[in-house]
């Protein structure tokens, strides 16, 4: 335990999560089989904190690894820092609970340690993750985020989720919520895209100075084979600048990009469903960027998503 203690972040509940993470998303190839057997690879080679959503519909496969890591005596629930997040068709108050609940029933746990506000906007509720209308244009539903937000903190109270957060805010939202009359808890975190072509440093600024942790998803760049992420960027791990200073510590660019967000205090999450790179992806703890490699790749910032909608 001591050693995860040392691997994490203290939120601002006293919680403690690890700052790297295993991000669980995959596009439509990637076999469901496939999840399953990632999350048991990166349970086996150290990873402690696993990062889910209702919306990457593989919330089983997600349970079922972690299931048969504990029945295995590898590790104990104590050990696992899970999190799911609350879908854009499900911010009406009423439906945050039962929403957290269908989530829960699918990891097999009785708690989540972090539950989050996936998006801060409201679809219209029903089966479909992604309502639209007869042109093709998504159908929208008009929610209070502050009422969805006292769920949140209900779910909290009954001991559904340990911790409580959001994603792809900006600061206005971020002030929002903590500007709330009768705020009961703040937000733990706001996970949002974050790599070196967005570095996000003036929110990353605002969030520690309200002690708030900033969780990097996206942090080795995307694919644009995926259908909701913007073609023809370039690719990160192929910058000569992030190669070099790679080569210099003789480290891979995504361990580069992974420990550029580490010395920052950002917690980042590294995604991939092969053996080899789940398991370089975890070796970012064994060395430091020195405050000229930091502030080389600083300047390779353009404020370019990858993840266009999340803007």
């Amino acid at each position: 335990m001591n050693q995860i203690r040392s691997l994490s972040v203290k939120l601002n509940d006293g919680h403690f999560m690890p700052l790297l993470g295993i991000g669980t998303s995959a596009p439509d190839q990637v076999p469901k089989s496939e999840v399953e057997k990632a999350i048991k690879i990166a349970i086996d080679v150290g990873y402690r904190h696993i990062d889910s959503a209702y919306l990457y519909q593989n919330e089983e496969e997600i349970g079922q690894a972690i299931r048969k890591k504990i029945d295995s005596g590898t590790v104990t629930r104590q050990d696992i820092f899970c999190t799911s997040k609350l879908w854009s068709t499900f911010l009406r108050p009423e439906l945050v609970q039962t929403a957290l609940e269908k989530s829960l029933k699918k990891l097999q746990l009785s708690y989540v340690n972090l539950y989050i506000i996936h998006f801060p906007v409201p679809l219209k509720p029903g089966e479909d993750l992604y309502p639209k209308d007869m042109h093709g244009k998504f159908l929208f539903d008009t929610v209070d985020l502050l009422t969805t937000w006292e769920a949140l903190e209900k779910c909290k109270d009954a001991g559904l989720t340990k911790s409580i957060g959001v994603s792809n805010f900006n600061r206005k939202q971020l002030e929002m919520i903590l500007n709330k009359p009768g705020l009961k808890y703040k937000p733990v975190c706001n996970q949002v895209e974050c790599h070196p072509y967005h570095n996000q440093s003036k929110l990353l600024e605002f969030c520690k100075s309200k002690n708030i942790a900033l969780i990097a998803y996206g942090a080795l760049g995307s694919d644009s084979n995926k259908e909701w992420v913007t073609k023809n960027n370039p690719v990160l791990l192929e910058d000569p600048v992030l190669k070099a200073i790679a080569e210099k510590h003789r480290r891979t660019p995504a361990q580069v990009a992974l420990r550029y967000q580490l010395q920052r205090d950002v917690v980042v999450l590294a995604k991939s469903f092969d053996e080899k790179r789940i398991k370089e992806n975890f070796q970012v703890f064994g060395f430091r960027l020195t405050p000229e490699d930091m502030k080389t790749l600083d300047g390779l910032n353009r404020n370019m998503r990858y993840f266009e909608a999340a803007g």
